[in-house]
């Protein structure tokens, strides 16, 4: 068996994206041959088939989906190679790929990072807002605000503290609906929270809660669909008391019977702490985060 080539591989993550040889040839900016040759002779490397074709495009066979994780590693190791080749080792330019959950890329991170791109305009920022954590190991990103411990090795962690999450309504939904003062007197309210179970679904009911999907009225697993929700005045739900505090119109619900702290960590691969841009981002971060968490104001 030969070893294929990154070419071929490119070629094939960029068919199994488009379906077809054509989206894949404008998407790499090479021929429609050129590309057909080389699904072609990565099926002869490999001994096997990876795609079905008929009108409709290409279909992945099972021997192409089980090599696509291998071949998007790889994909990613190539895009980590460039960034780090975008400016030298010690100076404040080139990119930044910094990875989030919903919450934390959309309503926090852009006023932390807003004065650290003012002082540093030669580092672009890649922000990945996602609830799933980007394997940092694989360089998936550079850089992760994660809301748990990270267990893998060869992470340089900063842990920030613990963010405090409790029901929170408009006072708009109080005014209409009236104020619960416990969480029994919340039977009959619309309550927004999860469609699908999740671990900090099943982390609640560790701690007493007999959450069902049932029990809400609005149900998505979007965090930041719940918290728009919120300020909608639709119901009551979730959200980290240091950002409803931005907002007069949420009121804190029950804090003395429902409060849930959610773990807030920065980390990096600890190859990239040499690398000026990385560790000016990370330091940024830590900074940022630990005022957020704390309930200060950010340093200019």
């Amino acid at each position: 068996m030969m070893t294929p080539s990154w070419d071929h591989l490119r070629s094939f993550l960029a068919v199994l994206g488009d379906g077809s040889l054509s989206g894949a040839a404008r998407l790499l900016r090479l021929t429609q041959p050129t590309v057909g040759r080389h699904i072609d002779e990565l099926e002869q490397a490999l001994g096997v088939v990876l795609f079905t074709r008929s009108r409709a495009g290409l279909t992945p066979t099972e021997a192409a989906l089980e090599l696509a994780p291998h071949a998007e590693t790889m994909a990613a190791a190539a895009e980590t190679l460039v960034r780090a080749a975008s400016a030298e080792a010690k100076e404040d330019r080139g990119t930044v790929r910094l990875t989030a959950s919903e919450v934390v890329g959309t309503e926090i991170l852009p006023a932390i990072l807003a004065p650290f791109m003012e002082r540093h305009p030669r580092i672009a920022i890649e922000l990945v807002v996602s609830n799933r954590n980007e394997d940092l190991l694989r360089r998936e990103a550079d850089i992760a605000v994660r809301n748990v411990r990270p267990t893998q090795g060869a992470l340089l962690a900063r842990r920030i503290g613990t963010i405090d999450i409790g029901l929170h309504a408009h006072r708009s939904y109080l005014a209409r609906r009236g104020t619960p003062r416990t969480l029994a007197e919340m039977t009959g309210h619309t309550l927004i929270g999860y469609d699908r179970d999740s671990p900090a679904i099943q982390a609640l009911r560790a701690l007493g809660l007999p959450l069902s999907r049932e029990m809400f009225s609005l149900r998505t697993d979007s965090d930041t669909t719940q918290l728009a929700a919120i300020r909608a005045g639709l119901g009551i739900g979730g959200c980290q008391s240091p950002l409803a505090a931005r907002d007069p119109d949420l009121v804190r619900l029950v804090p003395e019977e429902f409060a849930y702290p959610l773990e807030c960590w920065v980390a990096m691969h600890e190859d990239l702490r040499s690398v000026r841009r990385m560790r000016l981002v990370f330091d940024h971060l830590v900074a940022g985060l630990d005022a957020y968490v704390h309930g200060r104001n950010p340093a200019p």
